[in-house]
């Protein structure tokens, strides 16, 4: 019976605060609310801030559910509380919000980014492996936070970072391999920033004329789409492709990765080839044929290209592009027979 509670444990812990939540919601609908507002208005504002999230920290407690989604549930409740509470009857619900919820988030911040670093500490110390933000930065993501709020969070963080925060050179290592220098994609990214701000410009302008609030509207999407493919540009440079520990890491900036087993690949192969849709080969880079390839990697059993927020995309071909073409294929090949060799 124990076995069966513990089992059922996060089940419980998503559904009892949402039946707390109804309740509440249903009690702030009644005649006896209407009849003792302040009242009731005080309690159910404790509820919504207090008992709710104190239960369901008690119930994910021990659990493989980070603790930190305690915030999205009172989050929650200062949104429930704010729509069923009478404006008049919001006093310490307002303080609540003016004072305790910016501090609550500016300590999961600075705790996030804590672990983000000593993350990449840990990399580093480790002599085999090479150091990579985006990863570090996804692996204290997992334990803090939902598993479906991790990769939109990492990748605007990431943008952030590689765009506006990192500007230091990337020194690459003998098992380093960079895919930027010779493909265009760089300048065909900073070619399409380019067309978003004049188009911005352009429509800002007509927009304007018929209305202002939805002509800047307008326009912060558009510089926040240019500053989010600004730091995909940043990002590829700082993410090359990396052989080691018996695996092959492929990333194309924050876009687009996968990680190769070395005992899993077949072959590797030039191909310049257009792909065909029946091909049935995938290809790292996102931009598909505006983007060539030089190099095909096939695989004896399926693996995953890991996409922009998250989305998966299986495989048994991969196209890829490398500047360093012919060292990259020789190294890999000799990586493979050499794990082959040991295996035996």
């Amino acid at each position: 019976m124990t076995k069966s509670l513990s089992l059922n444990r996060p089940t419980i812990a998503l559904a009892l605060p949402l039946l707390l939540f109804l309740a509440l919601i249903l009690l702030a609908k009644s005649t006896a609310f209407s009849q003792h507002t302040s009242a009731l208005s005080l309690g159910i504002i404790a509820d919504l801030l207090f008992t709710i999230p104190l239960v369901y920290f008690l119930l994910i407690r021990k659990t493989k559910i980070p603790n930190t989604t305690v915030v999205p549930v009172l989050i929650i409740g200062v949104i429930i509380g704010s729509l069923i509470i009478p404006i008049e009857n919001q006093y310490y619900l307002a303080l609540f919000k003016t004072w305790a919820l910016p501090f609550i988030e500016l300590a999961i911040l600075s705790f996030i980014i804590f672990k983000v670093r000593k993350a990449v500490k840990a990399f580093r110390s480790q002599k085999e492996t090479t150091p990579d933000f985006f990863t570090a930065l996804k692996d204290s993501c997992y334990e803090l936070l939902p598993r479906g709020a991790v990769m939109p969070f990492a990748t605007e963080v990431a943008v952030m970072y590689y765009g506006f925060i990192s500007w230091r050179k990337r020194i690459l290592k003998p098992n380093e391999f960079t895919h930027h220098k010779n493909s265009g994609a760089i300048a065909l990214l900073a070619v399409f920033i380019l067309i978003v701000l004049v188009e911005t410009f352009v429509i800002h302008l007509l927009l304007v004329r018929w209305s202002n609030i939805v002509a800047w509207i307008f326009t912060g999407l558009s510089l926040y789409t240019a500053m989010q493919v600004w730091g995909i540009i940043k990002s590829i440079p700082k993410r090359p492709y990396v052989l080691e520990n018996n695996q092959l890491k492929l990333r194309y900036g924050i876009l687009n990765e996968t990680t190769i087993d070395l005992k899993n690949i077949e072959s590797i192969e030039a191909f310049s080839k257009s792909i065909e849709k029946e091909d049935g080969i995938a290809k790292l880079s996102p931009l598909g044929e505006l983007e060539s390839h030089n190099l095909l990697i096939t695989l004896k059993e399926e693996n995953t290209l890991i996409g922009l927020y998250g989305i998966k995309r299986n495989y048994n071909k991969l196209a890829i592009f490398v500047d360093q073409k012919n060292e990259f294929k020789k190294m890999l090949e000799a990586a493979i027979l050499s794990t082959s060799q040991s295996g035996k």
